[in-house]
């Protein structure tokens, strides 16, 4: 009797994170990442969404490991409110930083005794983990902030204590300010007497990360090396798609791997998706081609088709009008041959308009100085069902 084929696993992730395998190759960034993190430097990394902020990090992380350093991780969407904050501190200094250097979890929360606030700890032992909460009263928000920061002291007093590289990694920095607006002063205080710790942070916002770290009025003015991630190159990704596709029982062609990256301009979430997309369109045995790929981009943007109709409704008109524009072609949104080639209203209109398309991550300022659409999947849909 013949034997059952295997089922072959698709190649391609495009989920929160792409490690291991999946990760697409950035070794120049990952190499400065770990050189950094291992010298102790403060990084503020900064990329749109999706553009593998956090694949980085992880993937730096996951290598240094191997080499005695420890790395906490803080994701500061989650933190609305200082005493939330105080609670993804604590679990992220108990679980990645304090458990691994006692080797046992209980003992790990001994160092939290001489916080102001004791957090209530909670034990799950379906999932074997322990969470935080902090409650301080009205009155008290002065225990909270000592509470705060007390924890912010502690990754650099167990790697003093136990001679270990730490590295204390916050996502989305720029959301700080909204928690509250004394935080970046408190963090900048502290950090700078913390030698044996790299600070990460990286945000999507451009022009809010810049301002935090590159504006002389910020307290964090200048004490971070500033890397900016963008694109990657097509035939890095070239390569990556080809080689993915190879490892299986699928090919796909040169001229459908081109049409690919000229939907998703090397922007690393969509490309990986398009790619799943396109694998799973062919055949056991078939090599991928070009008009696979078409039923494979049909596909994807019907799946967002719901989130970009629900967001197109949101928009103003003066925005609408201004991503169709850039839907076509990224542009400098102010120029009056820009504006007159795509029947724009006034520059003061489309500037404003920017200016909040900006703020809501669909558009962003490219290195040449034009605005275009961030994500690729957007675009095209506004090409193909909004034009």
């Amino acid at each position: 009797m013949a034997q059952a084929r295997k089922h072959q696993s698709n190649p391609f992730y495009y989920g929160d994170l792409a490690l291991d395998e999946a990760f697409t190759d950035r070794v120049q960034e990952l190499s400065a990442l770990k050189r950094d993190m291992l010298n102790g430097q403060n990084v503020a990394l900064i990329a749109p969404r999706r553009y593998g902020k956090s694949s980085l990090v992880r993937r730096a992380g996951q290598e240094l490991i191997t080499e005695g350093v420890l790395v906490a991780e803080v994701d500061l969407m989650k933190a609305a409110t200082k005493e939330r904050l105080a609670a993804h501190l604590a679990r992220a200094i108990h679980d990645d930083l304090a458990s691994p250097m006692f080797k046992a979890r209980e003992l790990a929360l001994k160092v939290f005794e001489s916080l102001r606030v004791q957090p209530t700890i909670t034990y799950s032992p379906t999932e074997g983990t322990y969470s935080f909460s902090f409650t301080a009263a009205a009155q008290a928000e002065r225990d909270i902030d000592e509470t705060l920061e007390r924890l912010l002291e502690l990754p650099a007093q167990l790697a003093a204590e136990q001679d270990k590289r730490v590295v204390l990694y916050f996502d989305e920095f720029q959301e700080i300010t909204e928690i509250d607006k004394d935080l970046p002063r408190l963090m900048r205080a502290i950090f700078q007497e913390q030698p044996d710790v790299s600070h990460v942070y990286a945000g999507s916002r451009r022009d809010m990360m810049n301002r935090l770290f590159n504006d002389k009025n910020e307290p964090f003015y200048q004490s971070a090396k500033v890397m900016e991630i963008g694109r990657i190159p097509d035939e890095l990704f070239i390569g990556f798609i080809k080689e993915r596709f190879d490892a299986t029982d699928r090919g796909v062609a040169h001229a459908a791997v081109e049409g690919l990256l000229a939907v998703t301009e090397g922007h690393p979430y969509a490309t990986q998706k398009l790619a799943y997309a396109l694998w799973e369109e062919v055949p056991m045995g078939f090599t991928a081609s070009v008009s696979d790929l078409d039923r494979a981009l049909d596909l994807v943007l019907r799946s967002e088709s719901a989130r970009f109709t629900l967001l197109w409704e949101t928009v103003s008109r003066a925005q609408r009008q201004l991503l169709q524009a850039l839907a076509i072609e990224p542009g400098h949104v102010q120029s009056a041959r820009y504006l007159g080639r795509y029947g724009l209203p006034s520059a003061s209109t489309m500037q404003k308009a920017a200016r909040a398309l900006v703020v809501a991550e669909l558009i962003a300022k490219r290195a040449d100085g034009t605005h275009g659409i961030v994500e690729p999947f957007l675009a095209e849909w506004v090409v193909r069902y909004a034009s």
